[in-house]
């Protein structure tokens, strides 16, 4: 597989700047780095982004996760590796993901299962890992970027 074109965000340098501080902004507001890591595999397997989820999977294992765990994001309603706020975590990028596949996207009841594990700057920091990591996915998905042609 080869790209389409060179990434718009390599094109344009505001918006590599710009997407690179909106997804840093997620990080140290009380969510794990892991779980956030966990949000952006999952986000990028729905998506089908080569790209992040190599990326992604391979940030989990060099931040010590096991490979249980890794492989196990994309069906871990079913895997016993993953803490109730790792679960909420995953079920808010899931929901957040998939926005027109439901009539309410995010349930009320998945906000208070959300709540109950993360405060409000903790929520606010998921929903901009999530969304950061949605952008980047579809920027990658529409120029057809090729995993593993980032290494160098």
């Amino acid at each position: 597989m080869q790209a389409r074109m060179t990434h718009p965000a390599f094109l344009i340098p505001t918006a590599i700047k710009g997407l690179q501080a909106y997804g840093r902004s997620a990080e140290d507001q009380g969510v794990p780095s892991t779980t956030l890591e966990m949000v952006h595999l999952r986000a990028s397997q729905i998506n089908g982004c080569s790209v992040c989820v190599e990326l992604h999977a391979n940030a989990l294992k060099k931040a010590g996760e096991s490979d249980e765990r890794i492989f196990a994001v994309a069906a871990w309603r079913d895997a016993p590796y993953f803490t109730d706020a790792e679960r909420a975590a995953l079920e808010l990028a899931e929901a957040t993901t998939r926005v027109a596949d439901r009539g309410e996207p995010v349930s009320d009841e998945l906000w208070a299962e959300v709540s109950t594990h993360y405060d409000e700057r903790g929520v606010a920091a998921l929903l901009i890992a999530i969304s950061s990591v949605n952008v980047w996915n579809r920027l990658n998905a529409a120029t057809r970027q090729p995993a593993g042609a980032w290494k160098p």
